[in-house]
């Protein structure tokens, strides 16, 4: 089976990887995880003030920040992944990144900010619930 788990870097997001770790037989043998980070575009201010090269090379190493902890969890832990970051509305770019590596499954931690947290903060696993067809496993 292939997952795609989606990773901000929280500690929810290591307790959704701790929870594919400790119940791998959702990806199975042959099964493999797609980790896709998703970092906040910037204004379009300051891309102009410092240059889209300069944007691009700051959204690079910011999810390189994220993605490469878990790299080396999922190496040591013999479990065939891939990465992928995008820059962007994370609800939108987690579909998108399902839908175009034919996930199976989508796993992710969830903040579980409340009803007045979501108001103000909106939901990304709520935005990625109501526009996927495939499972989404929430860890709290």
């Amino acid at each position: 089976m292939k997952i795609l788990l989606a990773a901000d870097g929280s500690s929810y997001t290591k307790k959704a990887l701790a929870f594919l770790v400790t119940n791998q037989e959702f990806a199975g043998g042959d099964g493999q995880v797609v980790v896709v980070n998703v970092q906040p575009a910037m204004p379009p201010r300051v891309k102009s003030m410092v240059g889209a090269s300069a944007v691009q090379d700051y959204h690079r190493e910011e999810a390189e920040k994220v993605l490469k902890p878990i790299e080396k969890f999922l190496q040591r832990h013999g479990i065939a992944y891939t990465t992928r970051w995008a820059v962007g509305n994370p609800g939108i770019e987690i579909v998108k990144a399902a839908n175009k590596e034919k996930a199976q499954m989508i796993v992710m931690g969830t903040h579980g900010h409340g009803i007045l947290g979501r108001a103000i903060l909106g939901s990304v696993a709520q935005n990625v619930l109501t526009q996927i067809e495939i499972p989404v496993l929430l860890v709290k």
